[in-house]
């Protein structure tokens, strides 16, 4: 056997062989991707044995229902589901596998290394593995045969020496900094995506960008995302994310999230311990709830939830007393919750395109609206309430059934733009009182039924856009109409002032009358004037 202070030729081949057999390994992954593809493989197990969970309680529920299915048939179809949510998991790990049975490998060999210099120089062998590189290049310098071997043992046995993944080397940060800077075009599978969590993590990085950079197959994201403490503002819009990881409201800082254009069908529970979130962007999804701890997010100004699936709106939005712009537009949404009314900070309340058939009286506690946009619904009136938005500047309810106006509406006196146009059939009047609204600029009333504008419309002096198309309007006629929105204005004022004149006339020809009728002469049937 070989010792500290001597080596046979045999020794020495034997331990040059080693050494190339180390440096004829692959490349080793660097410790960041061993942590993410750890991550990946835990998250793999957990996104599997929720959505087989969830396939459980759909079979439950369809198991009812699914009585002229054969028992068979119909087991066949849910094992199918299993199946394939099974085979698309195995998919998921097998790059964090590899990249897990590497590294354990590599470790194998760390360990026969340590053995052999254990054998080179007894006595040695507390040491860890850089010491069992000094052991050799000792030996080295005693035989200058090994000079070589030795030194080419050194340089593989440093983790730094290779890149990850058995592609070229290419760090995780300089990856970061592509992706950041939205200059890389590659994309990235989920064991990347693990790897720049890692990495952005120890980093300390505030924001992070991934828009549209991760492959289609990429499906949710591994439960390391929680370790970005530091993220502030993060990007994971126009991917195909169906689910986020719990770990999520770990991210107590991040003020800005941006999830539009995925395929999110719910979010965690957790997300409502986001607490710093100012901005939210969930449109273009698949959700159809919210979670009860959304009304967590107190600090939220700014919510997007258009084009989901949406049929409610949770009781606990009432609870964002900070949120100042609400979009929902495109859902599916039958009614707003009455909690509405405790949102007052909401300047900017969009809900077109849903199944709203009323607005709640609470509409009108949102003392700082502005813009409030309801363009087809199934709304058949306004509540009183509405003349309460002293604020409001924008009210669109066209494409709706609203059969009235309520005339209160004149004490939104700061209206600038009024859209009630295609009511269709429904609408046949506007309110008596609307010439109250000074600061009107823009009046649609396009496909309605109204014949006669009210007397008061001559007072909307700031009218600058007027529509009328396919209304059937007799007063004013069409001709005065097509001149503009002035014309037509100064048309009713003039309009009204001679009504009132000629009204003044016939009162005051009626009281003569009357006079007359009481102190003077009345004609009989030909026979001149009769004294009272």
């Amino acid at each position: 056997m070989a010792t500290a202070r001597g080596m046979t030729p045999a020794a020495a081949d034997a331990v040059e062989e080693l050494t190339r057999l180390y440096r004829e390994l692959p490349p080793r992954p660097a410790v960041e991707e061993v942590e993410a593809a750890a991550a990946v493989l835990a998250s793999a197990d957990a996104e599997e044995e929720a959505r087989l969970a969830e396939i459980a309680r759909e079979e439950e529920a369809a198991r009812v229902q699914a009585q002229d299915v054969p028992a068979e048939l119909f087991d066949v179809l849910w094992e199918a589901r299993r199946n394939s949510v099974r085979l698309r998991s195995l998919l998921q790990r097998k790059e964090a596998a590899h990249v897990v049975e590497l590294e354990r490998r590599f470790k194998l060999f760390d360990d026969l290394i340590q053995r052999a210099s254990r054998v080179v120089s007894p006595g040695d062998g507390a040491r860890g593995g850089g010491d069992a590189v000094v052991d050799l290049e000792v030996e080295a310098n005693r035989n200058p045969a090994l000079a070589a071997a030795v030194a080419a043992a050194a340089t593989e046995i440093d983790r730094g020496s290779k890149g990850g993944l058995g592609l070229e080397p290419k760090s995780v940060s300089s990856l970061h900094r592509a992706t950041s800077a939205g200059t890389d075009t590659e994309k990235l599978g989920l064991i990347q995506v693990a790897s720049l969590i890692e990495s952005s993590a120890k980093k300390g990085t505030t924001e992070l960008n991934l828009r549209g950079k991760l492959v289609d197959q990429v499906e949710w994201l591994p439960v390391s995302l929680g370790k970005l403490q530091d993220v502030t503002e993060l990007d994971l819009s126009e991917n195909r994310i169906m689910a986020l990881p719990s770990t999520i409201g770990s991210l107590r800082y991040l003020t800005k999230l941006d999830l539009h254009s995925n395929q999110l069908i719910n979010l965690p529970d957790t997300f409502g311990e986001l607490s710093s979130l100012i901005d939210l962007d969930l449109r273009a999804n698949q959700l159809k709830s919210l979670p009860t701890s959304f009304g967590n997010l107190i600090s939220l100004a700014n919510l997007d939830l258009s084009s989901n699936l949406l049929k409610v709106l949770p009781d606990c939005l009432g609870k964002l007393k900070n949120l100042r712009r609400l979009i929902a537009e495109t859902n599916e949404i039958e009614e707003l919750p009455y909690t509405i009314g405790s949102c007052t900070s909401l300047v900017e309340l969009r809900l077109d395109f849903n199944q709203l058939k009323a607005l709640p009286e609470a509409i009108g506690k949102l003392e700082n609206l502005e813009i409030l946009t309801l363009h087809y619904n199934r709304i058949k009136g306004l509540p009183t309430t509405i003349g309460h938005l002293t604020r409001l500047r924008e009210l669109d309810v066209s494409f709706n059934e609203v059969e009235t106006i309520p005339e209160n509406i004149c004490f939104a006196a700061s209206l600038v733009k009024l859209n009630v146009s295609r009511n269709f059939a429904d609408l046949r009047a506007l309110p008596k009182s609307i010439g109250e609204l000074e600061m009107l600029e823009e009046l649609d009333i396009s496909s309605n039924q109204i014949r006669v504008l009210p007397d008061s419309f001559g007072h909307l002096s700031k009218l600058r856009v007027f529509h009328a198309d396919e209304t059937p309007l007799e007063v004013p006629p069409k001709e005065v109409v097509k001149l503009g929105a002035q014309e037509l204005v100064n048309y009713m004022k003039n309009m009204a002032a001679a009504r009132e004149v000629s009204r003044k006339e016939t009162d005051e020809r009626s009281f003569w009358t009357w006079l007359r009728s009481l102190f003077g002469c009345e004609q009989n049937q030909g026979s001149g004037p009769v004294p009272v």
